[in-house]
């Protein structure tokens, strides 16, 4: 078994991101005694995409961020990348019918081969 030290990292990811070259790490942390810190910014990155219940919504989201923990910030960039392209197309895709986005039915169909 080979060890390897893991991270925690803070990724962006914009909903016009075309890969991974787009996703951009804000914060690591390495000690787990700095998580909370971490967690309360990734918190406060997000807030803005809160209902009035208190609960997130991807559809209401400007950007995109996770916390991954990974062994390399590209490692990070990676993953962040797979795991928000599907909330990804869908909030291009209700930005696309629910508001007529054109911008938004560009980017799913440029980017993600989608047709609305």
């Amino acid at each position: 078994m080979i060890y390897k030290q893991h991270a925690f990292y803070l990724c962006k990811t914009p909903l016009s991101a075309s890969g991974v070259s787009d996703v951009e790490v804000l914060s690591q942390e390495v000690d787990t005694k700095d998580f909370p810190k971490l967690f309360k910014e990734f918190e406060t990155k997000r807030s803005h995409a809160f209902n009035q219940d208190q609960l997130y919504s991807i559809v209401r989201a400007d950007d995109v961020f996770d916390l991954i923990r990974a062994t390399s910030a590209d490692e990070a960039k990676e993953l962040a990348w797979e795991k928000a392209q599907p909330d990804i197309v869908t909030n291009l895709q209700h930005r696309s019918m629910q508001q007529g986005d054109k911008n938004a039915t560009a980017i799913l169909k440029d980017v993600h081969g989608i047709e609305n």
